[in-house]
């Protein structure tokens, strides 16, 4: 590979901390020796930022990251006899190594494959009702990814009709929120509106793909419902000693709305990343561009030319199916260059 580069597509996890998470980080950690386990004012405080952002008073939890914040959140509205609906090309289903399973003591997932990565009312009440009697797993838990693993967004009422078929077949509702900030900054709705005043009962709110260096966020809105759950956290191994260190960069995230800012930000450099895509390399963008993810349609011997050139992206959906993340620091020459070195090689 020549000339790698500065920024690449391959995933918003690449990019660093944004420099108000870092420097809450660094006040932190120079401030002194703090309690240890979460009892610490800088915990306190993003635990409130939190509560005031999505209007309620739930139970908040840090872990190290999202596989962990989905598998636990999964483990504590399931038993080992039920299972979990979800996409069949969701993160739980896809990349997390059965994670829920094992957390959950042996939960399974029931899975629909509809278009553009997101869950219909049909396909669920068709999955809630597929199996009765005790000789098959029951379902108990609903999860829906938000923005999907292809960079579609639920709108306000699609995700209040899927969350409306949960509850008839009493089903919890979990959301994979590891970019939910993508998904708030598309949709205009409040971060309430679009979790516990739509039908959902935990949600795992991703800050590491929009800022963070590690740490992820799992809000219980019902406090009853997270009975216990800290004895899970610990057992798990993601109580950290030091949990200050985290919550301190998600206050900095938190604080004058710059989860949002890094989400718009990401969102529009998506956006105009496709455009670019189309008018200048001539590709073919595979799913509707409405979070920070941009799908296209790329040869594969342009592929391989790209990565010579110094390009890293992922082949999301083989042979010419190409993932390309826009992160909260991405850059307009990035875009750029990475276009004018597609349509050359093209």
């Amino acid at each position: 590979m020549n000339n790698p580069k500065k920024q690449q597509f391959a995933s918003d996890n690449n990019a660093g901390m944004c420099p108000q998470a870092l420097e809450r980080f660094i006040e932190a950690n120079s401030s002194g020796h703090a309690t240890g386990y979460g009892d610490d004012a800088w915990t306190a405080r993003a635990t409130a930022k939190i509560n005031e952002l999505f209007e309620c008073d739930a139970a908040v939890f840090f872990v190290f990251n999202g596989t962990a914040a989905n598998s636990l959140a999964l483990a504590q509205i399931t038993k080992p006899y039920n299972a979990v609906i979800a996409h069949g090309f969701s993160h739980i289903q896809i990349d997390e190594a059965g994670g829920p399973s094992y957390m959950s003591g042996g939960a399974t997932l029931m899975t629909a494959d509809t278009p553009s990565a997101k869950l219909t009312p049909a396909a669920v009440e068709e999955l809630a009702t597929k199996f009765v009697g005790v000789h098959h797993v029951k379902p108990a838990a609903l999860s829906l990814t938000q923005s999907t693993e292809v960079g579609t967004v639920y709108a306000l009422d699609e995700l209040r009709a899927l969350t409306s078929v949960a509850k008839q077949h009493n089903l919890r509702v979990h959301m994979d929120g590891a970019r939910f900030a993508n998904a708030t900054a598309t949709t205009g709705a409040t971060p309430a509106e679009l979790s516990s005043k739509s039908g959902v009962d935990i949600l795992c709110f991703g800050g590491v793909k929009n800022g963070l260096a590690v740490g992820e966020c799992i809000i219980i809105f019902d406090r009853d419902l997270a009975e216990e759950f800290e004895w899970r956290i610990k057992q798990s191994g993601h109580l950290n000693s030091k949990m200050r260190l985290v919550t301190s960069a998600w206050l900095g995230l938190l604080e004058n709305d710059t989860w949002l800012n890094n989400a718009r930000h990401a969102n529009r450099m998506a956006q105009q990343l496709a455009d670019a895509l189309t008018k200048k390399a001539g590709a073919e963008i595979m799913y509707p561009v409405e979070a920070n993810a941009v799908f296209a349609r790329i040869p594969e011997h342009v592929q391989s030319a790209l990565r010579e050139k110094g390009w890293s992206f992922y082949t999301f959906l083989p042979p010419l199916g190409c993932r390309l993340m826009c992160a909260w620091d991405t850059e307009e020459a990035t875009i750029d260059e990475f276009t004018a070195d597609l349509a050359a090689v093209g």
